[in-house]
């Protein structure tokens, strides 16, 4: 008898946690969220789009994001509908190897350097492993656009860098190679810059492409190479998010970069003070 009452109550639990699951899908639906994930001294991004669309940017430097996508992510849903690696510098990268081994990726998009290293090794045998069960892999550079699924509205992806042909080309500092996307959703849009210095960002100005923001997810964790008072002015975001990790030997951000962005009014959001960041439009 005590036994059939656990069970019981254990199903209505179960029961009570999937009414939950489905009711916060159903409470935002039709809204863009954007969640930067603290990772530490790393970048990893979730995009859900206002169609349901599941868009990872970015691993971090280990498994940790595994917990964090298990927040977002039903668990009853081991999809992710775009994957998007900025360049395969570790903090980036190492991440991503254990969210392709446990969810199906059905997309994914990356500049297509190589690197010699431990960790790039991994991520091109997890690639290859993906691509074997179906995912379909893209290497891109700017100018380009990945459409998303969009109901009465624009909403895509602005490939605006790198500008160069770089794939399969071999970096050690690949910081200046990173993928540069701008997402678009309607009339909201946020930058994603991964490590880019004030010379990739230079030359994004220069080919005179749409970087206008309403959010600016700041490079290469707010390092002083990068954040020119030009590239801001340009960007004009409402919000500069900081992915950075507590007490990192780098100084991240820096106060200089810090200052750029309070010199323009802007509101500044960081990881390392406030963990993970949810922004929904």
């Amino acid at each position: 008898m005590q036994k059939k009452r656990i069970y019981v109550i254990g199903g209505l639990a179960l029961l009570f946690l999937i009414a939950v699951s489905l009711w916060s899908e159903v409470l935002n639906a039709g809204s863009l969220e954007v969640t930067f994930f603290d990772v530490g001294q790393g970048d990893a991004s979730f995009v859900r789009t206002s169609q349901g669309q599941q868009i990872v940017i970015d691993g971090g430097s280990d498994n940790a994001i595994l917990t964090q996508l298990a927040q977002k992510i039903p668990f009853w849903d081991k999809t992710i509908d775009l994957l998007i690696l900025s360049h395969p510098a570790k903090d980036h990268v190492a991440g991503f190897v254990d969210v392709m081994e446990k969810y199906k990726v059905k997309n994914i998009v990356w500049n297509g350097i190589r690197k010699d290293t431990e960790i790039f090794k991994a991520w091109e045998r997890a690639l290859e492993q993906e691509k074997a069960e179906g995912a379909i892999v893209s290497v891109v550079r700017a100018p380009g656009k990945i459409s998303l699924e969009s109901k009465g509205c624009p909403q895509f992806l602005d490939i605006l860098y790198p500008i160069d042909d770089i794939a399969g080309k071999i970096f050690v500092d690949d910081n200046d190679t990173a993928l540069v996307v701008r997402l678009v959703s309607c009339d909201h849009s946020v930058l994603f810059t991964g490590d880019l210095t004030q010379k990739g960002e230079k030359q994004i100005l220069e080919n005179t492409y749409d970087v206008n923001s309403d959010v600016l997810k700041v490079g290469h964790h707010g390092s002083k190479t990068s954040s020119s008072k030009e590239f801001i002015e340009a960007v004009s975001p409402d919000i500069a998010v900081i992915s950075s990790g507590e007490g990192n030997s780098y100084g991240h951000p820096h106060e200089e970069v810090l200052a750029r962005f309070l010199e323009f009014g802007i509101d500044i959001l960081r990881t390392d003070e406030l963990g993970d960041i949810t922004l929904r439009f």
